[in-house]
């Protein structure tokens, strides 16, 4: 794989422990290394991360809001359910938010990060014809997201559409063995990526919303 496509699970230096500890069981979670319905025992995370239980409490509190666990009196956290029929309503929001996150990116983006735009367009270009998995692909999925939504230089708008891009890519995941391919889904972003870099603002909104209805058709064709 190209560097241009950094590991999901890497974090960024300088994050605190509590930070650290979030976005590492974030993203377990939104691509189902835990599984829905498994309990998050904070001591053995700690253990896990060589980190004291406080840290690993605070970023469980912070997961709690992205409805990605839930906490019951006296029984623990676990990690919460996909439920499928949130599809809509998530692809609804999404349908509008992705878009203007991607005409925002084309018209904000620096110099340097148009740069690294093209640089992963390229990069997922390259991807066609090699033997990488789906859950492979689908962590490229998530790393492109959140790079358009850093480039259209809105810190409020990219924190939503991160939550509910999460949500979305949990769904998709839970349904990855009943997909003939994943590989056309995150193809798709190349055009994408370029016309973000190019500056041209409506087709980068065109093409965010075509892959946002694309992935919701494609969920349903399978459920």
């Amino acid at each position: 794989m190209s560097t241009a496509l950094e590991a999901l699970e890497s974090v960024p230096q300088g994050t605190s422990l509590a930070d650290n500890a979030y976005l590492l069981l974030r993203d377990r979670l939104i691509m189902l290394d835990i599984k829905p319905g498994d309990p998050i025992n904070d001591g053995q995370i700690a253990a896990e991360l060589g980190i004291g239980r406080t840290p690993v409490r605070e970023a469980i509190k912070r997961l709690e809001s992205d409805h990605l666990v839930v906490s019951y009196p006296r029984r623990g956290t676990f990690a919460t359910g996909v439920d499928i029929t949130q599809l809509a309503e998530v692809s609804e929001i999404r349908e509008l938010l992705e878009p203007l996150a991607s005409r925002k990116a084309a018209r904000m983006a620096s110099p340097a990060m148009r740069d690294e735009l093209r640089a992963v367009a390229a990069a997922i270009r390259d991807l066609e014809g090699q033997d990488a998995s789906s859950a492979e692909l689908m962590r490229y999925d998530i790393q492109v997201h959140r790079l358009i939504y850093k480039a259209s230089a809105n810190a409020h708008l990219e924190d939503v559409l991160i939550r509910y891009d999460n949500l979305a890519t949990r769904i998709w995941c839970h349904m990855l063995e009943k997909m003939p391919s994943v590989s056309g889904h995150i193809s798709e972003h190349a055009d994408l990526l370029t016309a973000i870099a190019d500056g041209n603002e409506g087709l980068a909104a065109e093409l965010a919303l075509n892959h946002v209805v694309s992935f919701e058709e494609t969920i349903r064709k399978v459920l």
